[in-house]
């Protein structure tokens, strides 16, 4: 029987950016922190997501151009970095849910032998 700390989904290479811009698309701005809070709670508690994996895909996503990062103040009155999504993070937001659409329904298809 798996552990606790192994029953927690890991972040597979590549569906960071994919959630975190689905997040933005739903909610609007976030500091990392909210934007890590709202993928723990969206999942139930499996996906736990520390500040080193997010804060380095965040900066990626900023360089690329699909989030744009800005100076804010938190409810709690501190000092935080918001982001928002872009016009070409919504457009990698669109493909990148389509081909995840149809590689989950390959997946299924192989899984259950429905072939």
């Amino acid at each position: 029987m798996a552990n606790k700390e192994t029953a927690k989904a890991d972040v597979l290479q590549g569906t960071l950016d994919l959630m975190v811009l689905q997040t933005l698309e739903s909610l609007g701005p976030l500091h990392g922190y909210a934007i890590a809070a709202r993928l723990e709670q969206a999942s139930g508690g499996a996906l736990q997501l520390n500040m080193g994996t997010l804060y380095p895909g965040l900066m990626r996503l900023e360089q690329g151009g699909l989030v744009r990062g800005t100076w804010g103040v938190t409810d709690s009155n501190r000092r935080a970095r918001y982001y928002a999504m872009t016009a070409a993070g919504r457009r990698r937001l669109t493909r990148q849910k389509a081909e995840w659409q149809r590689m989950t329904s390959i997946m299924d298809t192989v899984l259950n032998g429905l072939a």
